[in-house]
Parts: C-alpha cells; structure tokens; sequence
C-alpha cells in the first residue's frame, strides 16, 4: 500500500540528490510548485500520467520511485 508521507520523503530525497528545485520539478511536470511541495510533505500524491515525466526530471526510473517502500514492505512481511 502506498505511503503518502514515506512517497514524498522518497521524492523530496530523489530531488535533493538530484540539485534540484521544486520550481524545477515543477516546470517538468507541468504542475504548480505548491503540487510539488503537497507531493513532498505527504498531502498528496501525483497522478499516475506524471510518474513518467516525475522519474525523468529526477533522472531515475519510474520503479526507483517506489523502491524505499517495496523493501520496507518486504521487510515486514519477512516478520
């Protein structure tokens, strides 16, 4: 199950690592800076159609988005 909070620490990390703005993601994705900024404090999520456009601005593949949460998930259902 997606994380809002855990999504958005996930994509504020990608951001910083990537030197970039959320002015920047923004312009890429065609969304105002304050969508970025719900996005990164777990407000909300961005639509399924911007994941592609989200990856490419912060130079990763659409399933590096997700990975944090997949191997937190796999470490629960390990207990």
């Amino acid at each position: 199950m997606l994380d809002t909070k855990t999504f958005g620490q996930r994509i504020a990390t990608l951001r910083h690592a990537a030197h970039l703005r959320q002015q920047d993601i923004a312009n890429k994705c065609h969304v105002s800076v304050q969508a970025v900024s719900k996005w990164e404090r777990g407000q909300n999520c961005p639509d399924l159609l911007l994941l592609d456009d989200l990856a490419a601005a912060l130079g990763v593949e659409i399933k590096a988005l997700f990975e944090e949460e997949e191997e937190e998930e796999e470490e629960q259902q390990e207990e």
